[in-house]
Formats: structure tokens, sequence, C-alpha cells
């Protein structure tokens, strides 16, 4: 079955990932705000390798970042919102 088309716009907030002002659709999660800004790497490992979103459902531990200084929180589980300041880690 095909996905319903609306006419209004989506809705979108305005987030800062790393001091960067970075615009995201309403309702998406940091991992696919992050992945729409082309940032790949969301955290690195103690010996530098990049970590970014793999598992995408809160298994894994690849995708967390800081947000509004809470560290260690999943990317791919916490809804985007204005004003939210995410770090990577």
């Amino acid at each position: 079955m095909a996905a319903l088309r609306t006419n209004r716009p989506e809705a979108t907030v305005m987030f800062e990932i790393d001091g960067r002002s970075v615009e995201a659709r309403e309702g998406d999660t940091v991992a696919s705000a992050l992945l729409a800004a082309s940032v790949r790497a969301f955290r690195r490992t103690r010996h530098g390798a990049p970590r970014g979103i793999f598992c995408g459902m809160g298994v894994c531990f690849d995708c967390v970042v800081t947000v509004d200084g809470v560290h260690s929180v999943r990317a791919c589980m916490t809804a985007v919102r204005a004003g939210m300041k995410v770090e990577t880690q």
C-alpha cells in the first residue's frame, strides 16, 4: 500500500551538533538528523577508530553521543527536539 502524501510542509526544528546549528525534521531521531547533516562518526574509540550508527535499534553502543550535557545517550533511540545540544564523543 502506498504512503499517503499531504500538501502540508514538514515541520522542522533547529538544534546544535558540536556547536553548529542544524535543521532536522520534527520526529526524527538524533542519529537520522546527524546522518542528514553528513555526520558519520558519532564517537571515537579510545584507539581513535570512528563509530557511528550500526544497529539503529538501541542494542549496541556505537551511536552514543552527549545530549544537553548527558553522556552516552543512544542517538538512535532519542528524538531530536528544538534547542537540543548534541556533542559527538
